[in-house]
């Protein structure tokens, strides 16, 4: 007899993970609905159950819900989220040359880019306790400056490594994206058509029980699976359009 698995729906896809990875005891779901993504937090014990023999588990809960989920353990959350905080303070003391307690007060406040603080209010930015008016149109201008030095930079870039005119061209793609796959010598529009979405944004796969982290490279851009689907489908009707 066929084994059938019920699982208790919700509209909430956070309910809905928990209950599809049930016996696992879920801590807490992280969910970005814009880019259909779950961020599942639970205890090192529970980890093995929610991933199920042979990853089965969050195989049938990723088609039930049609979300990208991502299984970490309460201190794998913990140190990701230490990591990007370094990196974004990182970020605006080198390229908008502040101290460092000023970068980590903007990186508090919910800035997480350059572009976040070139495309804010002065009003907003002097909202937070510690900046005045002068501080904030200087980060402004300096946010500006730095952005359109960027921008030359990255075409400058896209030049040198040589990119297809298509590849260039395909719409959803970013100057900053198609410097990262030149990089990795992606560099025609079959190239980037032959590519799974997976390869783009990366994620976890099971490995012989072993859950293993895989690299995208488009990752760091926030791409979500359907989007990359999207942009590699619309490679291939380019091509093949004949």
């Amino acid at each position: 007899m066929k084994k059938i698995d019920i699982v208790n729906w919700s509209e909430d896809p956070a309910i809905l993970v928990s209950n599809a990875l049930s016996p696992a005891e879920i801590q807490r779901v992280n969910v970005d609905i814009e880019r259909k993504k779950l961020d599942v937090i639970l205890t090192e014990e529970n980890l093995s159950k929610a991933i199920g023999r042979r990853g089965q588990n969050v195989r049938l809960a990723t088609k039930l819900i049609n979300y990208e989920i991502n299984i970490m353990t309460d201190a794998e959350d913990s140190e990701r989220r230490q990591l990007e905080f370094k990196e974004k303070t990182e970020n605006f003391v080198k390229n908008l040359e502040l101290d460092e307690t000023l970068g980590q007060l903007l990186v508090a406040e919910g800035f997480s880019t350059i572009d976040d603080i070139k495309d804010s209010s002065l009003e907003s930015l002097v909202k937070i306790e510690g900046i005045e008016e002068d501080t904030a149109k200087a980060l402004i201008e300096r946010a500006k400056e730095f952005y359109q030095k960027d921008q030359e930079d990255i075409s400058e870039r896209i030049k040198e490594l040589g990119l297809e005119d298509s590849l260039i061209n395909l719409k959803g793609l970013t100057p900053g994206m198609l410097v990262t796959l030149g990089d990795q010598k992606i560099l025609t529009l079959q190239d980037f058509a032959d590519l799974a979405s997976d390869e783009l944004t990366g994620g976890y796969d099971v490995i012989k029980g072993e859950r293993v982290k895989i690299q995208g490279y488009l990752e760091d851009f926030a791409l979500s699976k359907e989007e990359a689907d999207g942009l590699i489908m619309a490679a291939r009707n380019i091509i093949y359009k004949d």
